[in-house]
């Protein structure tokens, strides 16, 4: 049954912010931040006007078709120009050095912190707490103040490494369900790890190279119309995400590798099939940060502890910006460049819906604490990266003074 109230409550916030969304750009009151803070205010934690729970279906059809929909987006606008020049060797010191070792930092100060969890529990965490997300810094993205690298770093980071820690994310999530549908031998749950990623990859990349050929074909013979350029961007991951499924592979990673090898070259549908994309996915994001205010930070505000808040808080920072700058070396940036790629290193709507996957594969009993620290990372972030983004992007004008 459709939550009518929430259906309201979105399509209100929407309009009204899109009232002022060119006037807050400006400031440090960003989209998640404003869709957060009503959540939590008209949520369990405020007034309770809305109630909804975690693993109700709206959430979960919802957070699914986000997941699906941003892996694909973010993957077709990687500009591959740009990782194979000079200044795209940043991107590639991030997701092949600063990525892994962000990882492997974030499971060690986690096991130290929470050992009680379990191994996999932690690389989960870690893996789902690497993902960064460039929408909670837009002012940051979009400041012509901050150079031009330095935002393409950013942006082409963002967009690759949501799929990339994917895979730790899915074998994790294996390990922890092996007692379950999978035996529990080694043998067996790597040979079903193999079949997912395997079917999963393939039938992304046919969808996506073969559909965009297709979409090629038929826009240079002028038989498709904008319009289905534009619906094309929710018909690809769908595709892909329910035909690596009907052959047992991975729906998530087949969504990003068809966005990854979106085989058109028609500029126009292109950007038709993009900025459509980003619109959706926008407005899908939208409702999951209210969700996040109206449920997760509810759920998740009795486990909050001292190590939670320590733990969240290293995740910022530590396990962050220590692997970047390792990553930077002889890079010859700046110091400023250097401190400025590993702080906005948001957490955001991909671990958020990383986390409703977890959900929805092992369920919340058992795993309220582990859901608690990536609500409290997130939630911290959202606050921390969206009010600096603007002020630390403006400094770059006094660096040039």
């Amino acid at each position: 049954m459709i939550d009518t109230p929430l259906i309201i409550v979105i399509s209100v916030m929407i309009f009204l912010y899109g009232l002022f969304s060119q006037l807050l750009e400006r400031t440090v009151i960003t989209a998640p931040i404003v869709f957060v803070s009503v959540g939590v205010l008209l949520g369990p934690a405020g007034v309770t006007l809305l109630n909804i729970d975690i693993d109700a279906a709206i959430v979960r059809i919802v957070a699914e078709l986000t997941l699906i929909i941003i892996l694909f987006v973010e993957a077709s606008l990687i500009n591959w120009t740009s990782l194979r020049n000079s200044t795209g060797s940043i991107p590639v010191r991030l997701l092949a050095v600063g990525l892994p070792l962000t990882m492997i930092v974030g499971s060690l100060i986690g096991y130290a912190f929470y050992s009680d969890l379990g191994i996999w529990l932690v690389v989960l965490m870690a893996a789902i707490l690497s993902s960064t997300d460039a929408a909670l810094g837009q002012a940051v993205t979009g400041s012509p103040a901050v150079p031009k690298h330095i935002r393409e770093s950013i942006c082409i980071e963002s967009g690759l490494n949501d799929g990339i820690a994917l895979v730790p994310v899915l074998v994790c999530l294996a390990a922890l369900s092996s007692s379950g549908s999978i035996e529990g031998s080694t043998t067996n749950l790597l040979m079903f790890l193999v079949r997912r990623l395997t079917f999963g990859s393939l039938t992304g990349v046919l969808i996506g190279w073969g559909g965009g050929w297709l979409v090629d074909w038929a826009s240079r013979k002028n038989w498709m119309s904008p319009v289905f350029q534009r619906l094309a961007s929710l018909a690809f991951p769908v595709l892909a995400y329910a035909g690596a499924e009907a052959i047992q592979g991975n729906g998530f990673i087949a969504a990003f590798c068809a966005g990854l090898f979106l085989g058109i070259k028609n500029r126009e549908a292109i950007s038709r099939l993009q900025q459509y994309g980003v619109a959706q996915s926008q407005l899908l994001q939208y409702w999951i940060f209210l969700i996040v205010g109206i449920v997760a930070i509810p759920k998740a505000l009795p486990y909050w502890d001292t190590r939670a808040l320590l733990y969240s808080f290293l995740s910022l920072t530590f396990i962050r910006m220590v692997p970047v700058a390792l990553s930077l070396i002889g890079s010859r940036l700046p110091w400023y460049s250097v401190a400025f790629l590993g702080w906005f290193g948001p957490r955001g709507i991909a671990s958020i819906l990383y986390a409703l996957v977890v959900i929805g594969t092992v369920g919340v009993e058992g795993y309220e604490y582990f859901l608690s620290v990536i609500v409290l990372t997130v939630t911290m972030s959202i606050f921390l990266h969206g009010m600096s983004s603007v002020p630390m992007a403006n400094y770059y004008r006094r660096l040039e003074l």
